[in-house]
């Protein structure tokens, strides 16, 4: 948290390119703003749980899950969730590329928001966005689960959403490996650089 803080002030004062940072965390849950008590796991389960101040809900990270903060200036107007959907958009077509037929979902009036990347063919969410913009520089980003144990999934409510089925590349493909993915979600989030 303090390194992503310390590359946003550096971003807004021009100091830095847009910067994608590509990373795996030992086991944690992160939880935005909104995040209900109801939600936290049991600590008995020995998993700490990290209050961010990202959007969105919670989230659980650990090994086999490819992390990517974008610390990105926004255009003139744009806001954070149009950046959201490019994000969106430039990871579906990452997951493509890798075999995966994948889907970005618009949020119905009154639901719970449906930020973040799903399969097209089994319709499990297997990449999580929460993100936050402070003076017009985005922060936080996205966990694309590649071939990591999914059990921790379970032991909570992820991203607000009691039912959510999260799969990953390795569950979906039973091909997987992060030295592949790596350079293909490198390359379609550049785009959303270029884009924004």
């Amino acid at each position: 948290m303090e390194r992503m803080t310390d590359l946003v002030g550096q971003r807004q004062r021009d100091e830095r390119p847009d910067t994608l940072w590509l990373l795996s965390h030992p086991s944690v849950y992160t939880v935005g703003r909104r995040t209900p008590m109801a939600h936290l796991p049991d600590p008995t389960r020995g998993i700490p749980v990290v209050e961010t101040g990202r959007g969105g809900q919670l989230t659980y990270h650990g090994p086999g899950q490819l992390v990517g903060y974008l610390i990105v200036k926004l255009d003139e107007g744009e806001g954070i969730v149009d950046y959201v959907r490019e994000v969106e958009l430039r990871l579906v077509e990452a997951l493509g590329k890798l075999g995966l037929p994948a889907e970005r979902r618009d949020t119905p009036p009154g639901s719970e928001l449906l930020t973040g990347v799903w399969t097209a063919e089994t319709g499990r969410k297997i990449i999580s966005i929460g993100m936050r913009q402070s003076r017009g520089v985005t922060s936080h980003g996205f966990a694309l689960n590649v071939d990591g144990d999914l059990t921790p999934w379970s032991w909570a409510v992820a991203c607000g959403m009691p039912d959510v089925d999260m799969t990953s590349l390795k569950r979906e493909l039973d091909d997987a490996a992060m030295p592949a993915v790596m350079p293909a979600v490198r390359a379609a989030v550049a785009e959303a650089f270029e884009a924004s």
